[in-house]
């Protein structure tokens, strides 16, 4: 017997607003007991600046979380505490490998509650942190949302986290269509299938559209060097300060070292549905696709069975990823359209949802190579013309990348991402991968980067003197020396 397709309700996840809450996140805790930690997040940014962020907190009571009842008030308090250890860990001239009691137990006990690690992830800065300006109007429009909190107090890091908001709740109706394209495909209902994937393109040719927003009021200067430090975690983050991760400690003296990705776009649940529900794999980065062997060579053992994408799951609230492994079970859209090739206008359909989806992912390339990859090779030059100073060095995921870059270390360093990961190399692949279902051969051939045979590529891409990428139709071919970086990543 077939598992049933999951009923959204069971997975805190709305039909009109997707992964993020059906209700407008709380913008304080309503009992007062709370308060010290409403003031610390809302006057963050005056503390950081002048240094008293780290002994206000130190001073803190260690408050409980019993008060703590509705899943907003879980969730406030999360974003606060998220907030709160990420400023303390990052908010100095060098980041510390320990965060107090006063916030470790109680973020302790709330992650557990919401079944997070001890880290800011996208639910925190993203999915719970926002409001309309006016709640009668959607909120997939830009224009009518606002950040809740704030590392930097800026407009760009708002429009950073709102971004991905619109884009969120742009997507959210994608979730119930492709449900109920997974029903029909279960009774043989080809048009149903084939009307819910052309209105799948067409939601993700929105997608595509909104992305490219990020540039008009998100600086990549700022990001850089003002926003994209707090955002890190603590893992592979040794060349930044932290070579064991962070203690939270919880007053034993038994704490350890963690080490947790820092705040991921690749831990949105609707980019991962995506994936699901249209049967595109993603491998373990740098791994090649498998192909089939040849009569005498016999099998090869297969490769490793992790991979990043499916490490992010492990940032997402639990509901949401139990979401994500129920659709994993009953996607059959891949399979039923391979199984209806003489259907052209299903396969057309499939593979246009392909398509639009890597356009996305390109989108996004090009927004790497804006925020991170040039500006980490300005960082460079001008650390190279900058006369010694007798000022502090401050260090941070930004300062170290130009740092690594100068000196002749024997292995060239690598940009990492707020993540922690390679993210050029991630990225690339699974752009690549997104293509690779295709069903019709023209497509294939269209979606992937081998020898044309013939076939008019998808687009090239060319690096300006600056170093800055430029796409030329729907898809490129990507080649960066300095090929990795770290915005919060698709």
């Amino acid at each position: 017997m077939l598992p049933s397709v999951p009923r959204l309700s069971d997975y805190d996840v709305s039909a009109e607003n997707g992964f993020l809450p059906s209700e407008i996140p709380l913008e304080i805790l309503p009992d007062i007991y709370y308060s010290q930690w409403e003031t610390i997040v809302r006057n963050l940014q005056g503390l950081i600046l002048s240094k008293r962020l780290r002994g206000v907190v130190d001073n803190l009571p260690i408050l409980s979380t019993d008060l703590l009842q509705t899943e907003q008030e879980w969730r406030r308090a999360y974003l606060l505490l998220a907030f709160i250890s990420h400023a303390y860990i990052w908010g100095g001239d060098k980041p510390v490998d320990r965060v107090p009691p006063t916030v470790s137990i109680p973020f302790r006990s709330i992650c557990t509650h919401l079944e997070l690690p001890t880290v800011a992830t996208y639910a925190g800065v993203v999915l719970w942190n926002w409001k309309p300006l006016f709640p009668n109007e959607p909120i997939d429009n830009l224009e009518n949302l606002s950040t809740l909190t704030t590392f930097t107090g800026s407009l760009d890091e708002s429009w950073f986290y709102l971004v991905s908001v619109a884009i969120e709740a742009r997507g959210a109706p994608c979730i119930p269509l492709m449900l109920e394209a997974i029903e029909a495909a279960r009774y043989n209902n080809s048009r149903v299938v084939m009307e819910c994937l052309r209105s799948f393109a067409e939601r993700l040719d929105e997608l595509v559209t909104l992305l490219p927003r990020m540039y008009e009021s998100c600086d990549p200067h700022v990001f850089y060097h003002r926003i994209r430090p707090f955002l890190a975690g603590s893992k592979n983050m040794a060349e930044a300060g932290l070579p064991n991760g962070v203690i939270f400690d919880d007053g034993t003296g038994n704490s350890e070292y963690v080490q947790y990705a820092g705040g991921s776009n690749a831990q949105s649940s609707i980019i991962q549905f995506f994936d699901v529900v249209l049967g595109i794999e993603h491998r373990p980065t740098g791994e090649k696709p498998a192909h089939p062997a040849k009569p005498h060579e016999g099998t090869a053992p297969p490769g490793p069975s992790h991979n990043f994408i499916k490490d992010m799951r492990t940032y997402m609230p639990g509901p949401h990823r139990r979401f994500l492994e129920h659709v994993a079970q009953v996607a059959n859209i891949k399979d039923y359209v391979s199984a209806h090739k003489s259907n052209r206008g299903l396969v057309t359909a499939y593979d246009a949802c392909l398509a639009m989806l890597r356009a996305f992912r390109d989108k996004h390339l090009q927004i790497v190579s804006r925020y991170i990859i040039v500006k980490s090779r300005e960082s460079r030059a001008h650390s190279r013309s900058m006369s010694p100073r007798n000022v502090p060095e401050k260090i941070n995921i930004a300062s170290r990348v130009g740092k690594e870059k100068m000196v002749g270390d024997e292995e060239k360093k690598k940009l990492r991402g707020t993540g922690g990961t390679a993210l050029i190399p991630f990225l690339k692949q699974a752009r690549d991968e997104t293509g690779e279902p295709a069903i019709d051969a023209w497509a294939r051939r269209l979606l992937s980067n081998g020898p044309g045979e013939g076939i008019a590529r998808m687009g090239k891409m060319g690096e300006h003197a600056s170093g800055e990428m430029e796409i030329v139709g729907l898809a490129g071919t990507w080649s960066v020396d300095d090929s990795e970086g770290g915005i919060c990543h698709w």
